[in-house]
């Protein structure tokens, strides 16, 4: 059966969020919305890994922009952890491009992306980076990000009906489980200085 989007014009997932992202005041979970398209049709191996891509590939730049800002604050240690989870989002690009092998992945799909108008869920939570941000909201920004990356994977997985998807879709979710993992790690550590 076809998801019914009538109803539902926004995805909301709830997930544990931080006190505060980017210095706004945040309820103990994070509501991640993100625009829906009419039909979210994710059956197709090369339409995934297209969405993959894009969205790996987007993470790499958000990644530099809060190691640039993080070394223009002067610390060091966080702009190289920043610059270290760029790598990951680089090397996950790189997989979803290995992944796809001989298939023709076209950038971006011929129809869009299935994220709806604008930006990608990866994006959507960086549009607080600036030169004003302070570590603490830093590390709180990417990793509201990278819940909303682990939630897109998550729907796609749910709600495919191709098992190839499913287990890619799966597999990149556990990869930004990872990537929350790290950034939890590093917040309580500054939480508790």
């Amino acid at each position: 059966a076809e998801p019914d989007h009538e109803s539902k014009r926004w995805t909301d997932i709830l997930t544990p969020g931080p006190a505060s992202v980017a210095g706004r005041s945040m309820a103990a979970a994070t509501r991640l919305s993100y625009p829906t398209v009419e039909y979210f049709f994710m059956d197709c191996i090369n339409r995934f890994l297209a969405h993959a891509i894009a969205l790996e590939g987007s993470a790499a730049g958000r990644y530099e922009d809060l190691a640039n800002s993080m070394g223009a604050l002067g610390d060091a240690e966080v702009a190289a952890f920043f610059r270290q989870m760029a790598e990951f989002a680089r090397m996950h690009q790189a997989e979803a491009i290995d992944r796809a092998g001989f298939r023709d992945v076209e950038q971006p799909p011929e129809d869009g992306y299935e994220w709806g108008p604008g930006e990608s869920p990866e994006d959507a939570a960086w549009a607080g980076v600036d030169s004003f941000l302070d570590v603490t909201a830093a590390l709180e920004l990417a990793l509201e990000a990278e819940r909303s990356s682990e939630a897109f994977y998550r729907r796609v997985a749910r709600e495919t009906s191709d098992a190839e998807v499913r287990g890619f879709a799966e597999s990149f979710a556990e990869e930004e489980v990872g990537h929350v993992n790290a950034l939890l790690a590093r917040l309580e550590r500054r939480a508790s200085v």
